[in-house]
């Protein structure tokens, strides 16, 4: 990877978001960042009680999401963060900060999703809003920078194909392999 870029890892509440942004940070060699520590503490008060968010609550984690982000693209450092951005127009929010974002979307079924969920402990998601999430969910678009890799395999080589994906070598681990979509970008 010649230039040092962003990577947004999207998608519902358990496809595997902190753990693959993490391994794949771990193989840029870039810092991970965790979007749940953007949000303000009412936030996480209401998802704890079951409340999805509107988007007058998605607005300000959003928009210190992507001045993290933009701070990492102006410095030339690069790196990784998880958020969900389920909607185009959070991508979109994403974007206004930093254009030169990647969009890596872990995708799975509902009914693998909720399986890794009811195994999930110690999380303030409660199951209960996986239905809104999937509502919610809108797929990368073809004009927006990114691709989609199934939920279908171990951590290491979701990581693997998503550096693969990114055109960087990665450092050791396992072999890359082909990515559910192709780079949308």
């Amino acid at each position: 990877m010649s230039v040092p870029r962003v990577v947004v890892v999207m998608g519902v509440s358990g496809t595997g978001k902190s753990t693959v942004g993490e391994l794949v940070a771990e193989a840029l060699g870039v810092p991970y960042a965790e979007a749940d520590a953007f949000h303000p503490e009412a936030n996480i008060a209401k998802m704890s009680a079951g409340t999805p968010l509107d988007d007058a609550d998605r607005a300000p984690w959003l928009d210190a999401i992507g001045a993290w982000a933009a701070d990492r693209t102006a410095r030339g450092l690069g790196g990784v963060v998880s958020c969900s951005a389920l909607k185009r127009r959070y991508r979109d929010r994403l974007r206004a900060a930093d254009p030169a974002l990647f969009f890596l979307h872990l995708d799975g079924s509902r009914e693998l999703v909720a399986e890794r969920l009811a195994g999930r402990r110690g999380h303030f998601m409660p199951r209960a809003l996986l239905d809104s999430q999937f509502a919610d969910l809108e797929p990368l678009e073809p004009d927006e920078r990114g691709a989609a890799l199934t939920i279908d395999a171990e951590p290491r080589t979701l990581a693997a194909r998503a550096v693969a994906l990114l055109g960087a070598p990665p450092e050791g681990g396992p072999e890359a392999g082909g990515a559910e979509s192709g780079d949308a970008t």
